[in-house]
């Protein structure tokens, strides 16, 4: 007898685990469809919900977390972004997320980045090829202090630094290969890259106006316009080959908002 009922027992917690877990997957497909629709994007964004059991938690209409990934967002002036965000304190009814209400969410804080290629950098640097990004660390940044590099740049903080190489054209068909290291700043929304030390691939010197050809050629200023969720960009840095633009809003709301709150995209 004892057998049967644990046995009935375990048999009734996989259900309920089944249910959570097809409950769970539901809700994401409507969050998914509905951000697809806010942000205008080419394609659903994969969306989780975390925490466990998921229909608690639906039942009380609040979540710790929801987390979004997306590919190919405009964003400003960049073209193909992919979106990463996690949404904290999330309240949501639970008629709007399993599809049989009005669809809303309420975020307490939105963390969100955006990773921006060498495809939509490419294009903002015409004429450069061969175009990678890295990570600089201290005694990267030390070396080339080392090697005549400006002493100012020992304040730096490695993670706002990136290495930055690629042909640059010359004239006359030519092109120079050269290694830039780039102070990456962000103020009031905007990103800026500042190069700070100018050099052939090999590491010397380049001449005083080829220097100056690649300082202009690799300045950039970027409005991105603002990200997703109301977001505004505070840091920016080389993710994985990528730049990563980052930041946080508070009290957003996604999708329909109830009376008297404006909805946010």
């Amino acid at each position: 007898m004892l057998k049967r009922l644990i046995v009935a027992v375990l048999v009734l917690a996989g259900v309920l685990v089944a249910a959570d877990y097809a409950a769970a997957a539901a809700a994401e497909s409507v969050v998914s469809r509905q951000l697809r629709e806010r942000l205008g994007l080419a394609d659903d964004p994969n969306v989780r919900i975390n925490g466990f059991p998921f229909l608690t938690q639906a039942v009380a209409g609040e979540y710790g977390s929801i987390e979004l990934t997306a590919d190919r967002l405009q964003v400003g002036d960049l073209r193909n972004v992919q979106l990463r965000a996690r949404l904290q304190d999330v309240a949501a009814p639970l008629s709007g997320l399993l599809g049989s209400g009005t669809p809303g969410l309420r975020v307490g804080t939105a963390e969100g980045s955006a990773r921006v290629g060498d495809d939509d950098l490419g294009r903002m640097l015409p004429g450069v090829e061969r175009l990678s990004l890295g990570n600089v660390d201290a005694n990267g940044i030390a070396d080339v202090i080392s090697e005549g590099g400006d002493p100012t740049m020992r304040s730096l903080d490695p993670d706002s630094v990136a290495r930055i190489a690629g042909d640059v054209p010359v004239g006359g068909g030519d092109t120079e290969s050269v290694v830039v290291l780039a102070e990456l700043q962000v103020a009031e929304g905007t990103m800026r890259i500042v190069p700070r030390d100018v050099r052939s691939s090999s590491g010397d010197e380049l001449p005083e106006p080829l220097a100056e050809l690649v300082r202009q050629t690799f300045s950039l200023r970027v409005d991105p316009g603002g990200l997703p969720f109301g977001v505004v960009p505070t840091e920016l840095q080389v993710k994985d080959g990528t730049l990563e633009i980052g930041g946080e809003a508070t009290d957003v709301v996604i999708g329909a908002a109830p009376a008297g709150s404006t909805a946010t995209g």
